[in-house]
């Protein structure tokens, strides 16, 4: 009978102990308690918006009718002058930013050729939407912007990306107990699949409590079917995908997908391709590579997968989904939290049997195409021909296209072959062995010091996502097991929409952005830097300042000696 007031009265006094707790932490040391504040002011925000929305959002759209009648009236010339403004603004914008480095308009000119390359396979040209195109392409432009080029997003984006390998460290905790510790130090199975298994868990946790849902509704209507004007489902499936994998998706949206489009379905399946799961990306990270870019591609990915799939696939068909009203995500069907941890780390086990299957597989399959190649290199007196080679050749104009140097094509295109035909992990775990381990190792490509920073950057970006063959086969049958009515997604579709999606999801249309925005990073005297640092505390000028020298160092050394003189005392 009094549940509702008992409910308020605990709410209260949690709120009241969170104001006591936030108040003395700040007071205590302020500078500890920031990223807590941060965290606090996000939340208030969402919170007050959520009321002014509840209570106040007919009032401010009814006063607002007026000025929305007249924009709607004066909108067919009026977005003309918008245009012209816009595009006015982006030709000077590139003329001063480019006048220093002029080799970034090469991955501007890459992306002019990945878009009419695009429309030209498009399924129904006349019916392109090229507000989708353009909106998703400038969502994806502001977003590098803001990574790239601003001091609060790199600091932010480096910091996640801190924290975030931090919080996959716990898995040690687990996997250490059930392995030893020498196992999980020297051993991939043991080191990096663990981590999935204990991010799978933490989702599950994530999802019961209702936390992923919120984010995730967020994400997709507030900043991309508004601006792009695409259908609440496909919208929360590819915003879905910034967090979990491109079969997890899918299961948001599980109960509309036999009333979706063809074009809808093919935008799942797009936004799937582009992105890479939260899990996988903890096993990435264990790679060596860097965290803040893998987020920061992910995040990009979303908008520019929604423009190239509707650019690829355009929408013909009336879709019975015109408000973000008409679709609810569900909740996890775990009675409590102990419930969702325990099917979350257990959902993860065919996952990982799955990755270690793949890689066991590929490496092999790998090594055998390399074998037979060589041969038959031999024959006609080709020395070292391998599958790596060939890609090389026939993929450089593209890495090139990407923005790497025309020097460092050869690499990139080597690594993106191999995510391409193969797949992201086995790309990943070769980009492992240039980033760290290939000195004194017995490998086909050279060593990191024979890559600019601007090449690693656009390979970190252009391996990140499914984007492959084998990738195929694994979202027509995640895409299958959530048809609620089986046979609605036919062969035909399928053949139709996989191939297509591939074009959607290609790598080249997220490296290219970076190119254009990379510019190399000038710290100036990074010795005065270093020696006046405080290494407490957490500074990318202190962060690109070793990784630079780091690099140097590394260069300056013959490669059989590296590790020997990398591992002395005090070094």
């Amino acid at each position: 009978a009094h549940a509702k007031a008992l409910r308020m009265v605990f709410w209260g006094l949690l709120g009241a102990a969170y104001l006591c707790y936030f108040i003395v932490a700040c007071w205590l040391n302020f500078q500890r308690a920031l990223a807590l504040v941060v965290i606090t002011a996000v939340v208030i925000f969402f919170v007050c918006w959520s009321l002014f929305k509840k209570y106040c959002g007919a009032k401010v759209l009814i006063l607002l009718s007026p000025l929305r009648k007249c924009l709607k009236k004066s909108w067919p010339w009026l977005k003309w002058v918008l245009y012209v403004l816009l595009l006015g603004g982006l030709v000077t914008w590139l003329s001063l930013d480019t006048a220093k480095n002029p080799e970034q308009l090469i991955s501007l000119a890459g992306f002019c050729v990945l878009v009419l390359f695009l429309f030209a396979f498009s399924k129904h040209h006349s019916a392109v939407s090229w507000r989708a195109v353009f909106w998703g392409l400038g969502l994806e432009f502001l977003i590098g912007l803001f990574i790239l080029r601003t001091t609060p997003g790199i600091q932010a984006f480096q910091w996640l990306g801190d924290q975030v390998q931090v919080f996959l460290g716990y898995t040690k905790a687990g996997s250490g107990f059930v392995f030893g510790t020498t196992l999980i130090e020297d051993v991939f199975a043991f080191q990096s699949l663990p981590i999935i298994v204990f991010f799978s868990c933490v989702m599950s946790i994530l999802y019961y409590l209702g936390v992923m849902q919120w984010l995730i509704l967020k994400v997709g209507p507030c900043f991309l079917m508004v601006s792009m004007a695409t259908t609440p489902t496909e919208t929360l499936s590819v915003a879905g995908n910034i967090f979990v994998g491109q079969t997890e998706a899918p299961l948001l949206i599980r109960p509309y997908l036999a009333d979706m489009t063809h074009s809808e379905i093919h935008a799942v399946m797009a936004g799937g391709f582009s992105t890479i799961a939260g899990s996988v990306m903890g096993a990435y990270i264990s790679f060596g590579i860097d965290a803040s870019s893998l987020i920061a591609a992910s995040v990009m990915a979303a908008p520019c997968a929604l423009a190239m799939s509707k650019l690829v696939y355009p929408e013909v068909e009336e879709s019975k989904f015109k408000g973000k009203e008409s679709v609810r995500i569900a909740s996890g069907e775990e009675r409590n939290i102990l419930e969702a941890a325990s099917n979350g780390a257990a959902a993860s086990v065919g996952l990982v049997a799955n990755i270690a299957a793949n890689l066991i597989a590929f490496l092999a399959v790998l090594e055998f195409i390399n074998a037979a190649l060589r041969w038959f290199g031999e024959m006609v007196e080709i020395k070292d021909l391998s599958f790596q080679m060939i890609c090389s050749y026939v993929l450089m104009p593209i890495a090139f296209l990407m923005g790497a140097d025309w020097a460092d094509s050869p690499l990139v295109a080597e690594l993106l072959g191999i995510k391409i035909f193969l797949n992201e992990f086995v790309a990943y775990q070769h980009y492992n062995l240039v980033l760290w381990g290939c000195c004194g190792a017995k490998v086909t490509i050279p060593c990191l010091c024979a890559l600019q920073e601007r090449a690693e950057s656009i390979t970190t970006f252009a391996l990140c996502g499914f984007a492959n063959l084998s990738s195929i086969g694994i979202m027509l049958g995640g895409l299958s097991e959530c048809d609620p009515c089986p046979g609605h997604l036919g062969i035909g579709q399928r053949d139709l929409t996989s191939g297509r999606d591939l074009l959607s999801s290609t790598p080249t249309r997220r490296s290219c952005p970076l190119g254009l925005l990379y510019v190399p990073t000038e710290m100036g005297d990074c010795v005065n830097i270093l020696s006046t640092a405080n290494f407490t505390s957490t500074n990318y000028a202190i962060y690109t300042c070793c990784k630079q020298l780091f690099s140097r160092w590394v260069c300056s050394r013959e490669t059989g000696r590296l590790w020997s003189y990398a591992i002395l005392p005090g070094d």
